[in-house]
């Protein structure tokens, strides 16, 4: 488990303060797909080098399976960081290595002798799909490819966690996907704790049970992934998550229902059903689902008629069905 308490970080020098992360509080439990997600600039890569201690954190606490990780002599933390591995987004691997040699080299690091090295890089590669690709070097493999053997490399020495900051965000989305379905298969099948940092939606769509949402440097919103996608209450997790309201100059200034949906009813008719019931026309104004945990769930906004008895109609029909609703105007935000 990994307790961040109070956990902030300041650049300071004589011309400027910069706090890049800000009194950050987390729990990470043990085999949690952990989401740390935000914009630009928000503090999210500060924020995941200061629990593994490449950065030293300028107040609070890391707490790493019950050890305080700022309390530790160097010797210590070198030690614990063995339990925690990092991948990035472009991947770091030795271009003068090949791919089984990049992933005995935090091996031959901790002093583990050549053979078991190569014989534990041989099993990874056949983990990650890889062991024909042993003898290549990293120019010789694609974006995906390269990624994989990053992941084999960073469970080279048997981490418990797995950071992972924004590692798919420069491949395309079928890569993506596969990258994905892979530390899935990681966390389910080693038990290794994982926490992204990404930008994207769908990343914790796909992968993440928990997901934190961090703005200008501290957490505005936490909690499980199906809870926070389907009622956020943060302006900035709105803005991530929420269909946009851009682009509808037609119905500007009227009032909208957004709904819901909670994975009992996502794909079921309810749009047809309620035209039908009520007798009116339906107007949407935006519209997306989301796959969370292998469950569909969706938001949908659109538009109130004017006439207050076809509207109390609605959302009577709306309520019989158990879909949640929320009243607001089109730029609501």
């Amino acid at each position: 488990m990994i307790e961040l308490k109070n956990l902030s970080k300041v650049y300071d020098n004589r011309r400027n303060r910069v706090e890049a992360i800000k009194d950050i509080n987390l729990t990470i439990e043990d085999g949690d797909i952990f989401g740390i997600i935000g914009l630009s600039g928000a503090g999210k890569s500060t924020l995941i080098r200061c629990i593994n201690f490449l950065e030293k954190p300028t107040e609070g606490k890391v707490i790493f399976d019950g050890v305080d990780l700022g309390s530790i002599s160097k010797k210590e933390l070198l030690k614990k960081r063995q339990s925690m591995s990092m991948i990035f987004q472009n991947f770091n691997l030795l271009s003068q290595r090949t791919a089984l040699d990049n992933i005995c080299y935090p091996m031959e690091i901790a002093g583990i002798s050549k053979h078991d090295a190569r014989e534990r890089a041989r099993e990874l590669l056949k983990i990650v799909g890889l062991e024909d690709k042993e003898k290549s070097y990293p120019v010789q493999l694609s974006g995906g490819q390269q990624q994989r053997v990053a992941i084999a490399r960073a469970l080279a020495t048997n981490p418990t966690v797995l950071l992972c900051d924004e590692a798919t965000s420069a491949l395309d989305p079928n890569t993506t996907a596969s990258i994905l379905n892979l530390l899935k298969e990681i966390n389910k099948n080693m038990g290794v704790t994982i926490i992204v940092i990404t930008h994207e939606m769908k990343v914790i769509e796909q992968i993440c049970n928990k997901v934190a949402v961090i703005d200008n440097s501290m957490i505005v919103e936490e909690g499980p992934v199906k809870e926070v996608f389907t009622s956020p209450k943060s302006q900035i997790a709105k803005q991530l998550i929420l269909p946009k309201n851009q682009g509808v100059p037609s119905a500007e200034g009227f009032r909208c229902l957004r709904l819901v949906f909670d994975g009992t009813s996502a794909f079921e008719p309810i749009i047809s059903s309620l035209s039908r019931e009520c007798d009116t026309n339906v107007n949407i104004l935006g519209a997306n689902t989301k796959n969370i945990e292998g469950v569909a769930y969706g938001q949908m906004l659109i538009q109130l008629p004017e006439d207050e008895e076809t509207s109390a109609k609605i959302k009577a029909f709306l309520e019989s069905k158990k879909v949640k609703y929320k009243e607001e105007g089109l730029n609501v935000e």
